[in-house]
């Protein structure tokens, strides 16, 4: 029996590798109380090996503190680190890594301050896979139109930049940024990621340290050669390095800010093929035993973006009252995850910041923060998210109590992900005996369709039609099949018996 095969070979999500370190610097004794501090992480390189992923970065550590005479001071400093993410991978695969910076911290040996994170990575693994189906031959074959998504990977790295005017500044203490993509779209050869870069500054202002916000958009546009409109398409923006010129007029008591940010943009476009092949197939002269091939395939969505006003209740780190003046709000962030609840989908997750603080007595502190939202969305299945905080605010409307309020940008992808199943080997059984009935009667199954009763009679789908044409699918209770059998092959088929 005589069948013929095809591949189809596409570029896809095979897993994801998980790993963590622990990186820290030291900075001088100077340092008397530490008022903020931050973790930004940059990778340089990732490459995939045979049982892992090997990911090199840097981190750069920022503090802002008091010194022995209480004056408001800042520091800077950064470390390389090396990783690896074990597991199942193979040298041919390409590696897209996220990094995060968790449990920042302090701790004091000596004259010394040593700043601590914890550095987490997720290695997205994409490489080559094969699917293999029955395209043809000696079969009667039902074929279905089969969806097949292949990644092609983007990145590129561009430039924003924002000029913005404030009050009068002493100096810049400490910068944060955070981008948000809010869409992303194919085009004919391109791919377009459009979103805001969330650049959070602590100042000193007349000797005190304020906080300001700037939202910078973004357009960033990957030349993408399989890239046609209308693909799925995803895409993240990272921050890699942040420049800030200030020029400040202390008579007009004002300052201009020129802020220059160094974007990496990391993207992918799904191109989809639809492969014609064999989903079920029978034999009109032997049985038959198929073997399938079952895969699946995915492409992102379409982006889904809220906008939400969150506010609550803060946890805090330690204790304040109402001798104590809230300076400033620096360093917020938001972590949170897609969660299934009695009332539908959300977003549950926890906004963090740093508030500074000042004593009655002239000190200064920072103390940690943080308050949970719950935000209902409209996505199924798996998504990823991405989420930015900005604006927040807080008062001490009660003693000792904090209410917290920001906005909360939120950016959904879901994944469509489509099962794959088509026949991919034949192997011959024994020959049928035809029944040599010149008619036969059938009682059918309740609820055939046209091809299961056809594979049940072993007969083509059109000479069942042709034999029956009143026959109405599905197949309803008390219906009666009539095979009829031509007189050449009944005459055929006595004729060898006699002989």
């Amino acid at each position: 029996m005589q069948f013929e095969t095809e591949r189809y070979r596409g570029y896809t999500r095979t897993g994801t590798l998980h790993a963590e370190t622990a990186v820290e610097c030291r900075f001088g004794g100077e340092v008397e109380t530490v008022l903020a501090c931050s973790a930004e992480l940059t990778p340089v390189r990732a490459e995939a090996e045979e049982g892992g992923v090997r990911i090199m970065g840097r981190a750069r550590f920022s503090i802002v503190y008091e010194n022995a005479s209480r004056g408001v001071c800042r520091a800077e400093k950064g470390a390389e680190f090396t990783l690896k993410a074990a597991g199942e991978c193979h040298a041919a695969a390409t590696p897209r890594v996220l990094l995060k910076a968790e449990n920042v911290s302090l701790r004091r040996e000596g004259a010394s301050v040593y700043l601590s994170a914890l550095v987490t990575a997720e290695a997205a693994l994409f490489e080559e896979r094969e699917f293999e189906y029955l395209s043809g031959g000696e079969l009667v074959t039902r074929r279905e139109g089969l969806p097949c998504f292949s990644a092609h990977l983007l990145s590129g790295e561009t430039e924003a930049d924002d000029d913005f005017e404030t009050d009068f500044l002493g100096d810049v203490l400490l910068h944060t940024s955070s981008a948000l993509v809010r869409s992303a779209r194919a085009e004919a050869g391109a791919v377009v990621l459009e979103g805001e870069v969330n650049l959070c500054l602590l100042a000193l202002k007349e000797g005190e340290p304020v906080s300001l916000e700037r939202l910078i958009p973004f357009r960033i546009e990957l030349p993408a050669e399989t890239a046609r409109a209308g693909d799925a398409c995803e895409g993240r923006v990272t921050v890699k390095d942040v420049f800030l010129n200030a020029d400040s007029d202390e008579e007009a008591k004002k300052c201009g800010l020129h802020a220059e940010l160094a974007l990496l943009a990391e993207g992918c476009v799904y191109t989809e093929e639809t492969v014609d092949a064999v989903t079920d197939a029978y034999s009109l002269t032997h049985a038959i035993k198929l073997t399938y091939a079952e895969g699946e395939t995915s492409a992102a969505g379409e982006c889904i973006t809220l906008t939400e006003r969150i506010a609550g209740r803060a946890a805090l780190s330690s204790p304040i009252d109402y001798s104590d003046t809230l300076l400033a709000v620096v360093l917020q962030r938001a972590e949170g995850s897609v969660t299934a609840t009695a009332e539908g989908r959300c977003v549950e997750g926890v906004a963090f910041a740093t508030l500074l603080i000042k004593s009655a007595d002239g000190a200064r502190r920072g103390v940690e923060m943080s308050f949970p939202f719950t935000v209902p969305v409209s996505c199924e299945g798996e998504c990823t998210l991405s989420m930015l905080v900005c604006g927040m605010s807080a008062r001490q409307k009660e003693e000792g109590e904090i209410d917290a309020e920001a906005t909360l940008k939120l950016t959904l992808v879901p994944k469509k992900t489509y099962p794959l199943r088509a026949v991919c080997a034949v192997e011959e059984g024994e020959a049928f005996t035809e029944s040599d009935a010149a008619v036969s009667v059938y009682i059918p199954r309740t609820g055939d369709g046209l091809w299961e009763l056809s594979k049940r009679l072993k007969k083509p789908p059109e000479e069942v039609l042709k034999s029956n044409p009143d026959l109405e699918f599905p197949i309803r209770e008390g219906e009666r099949v009539v095979i009829y059998r031509s007189r050449t092959s009944f005459a055929a088929q006595n004729k060898f018996r006699e002989g």
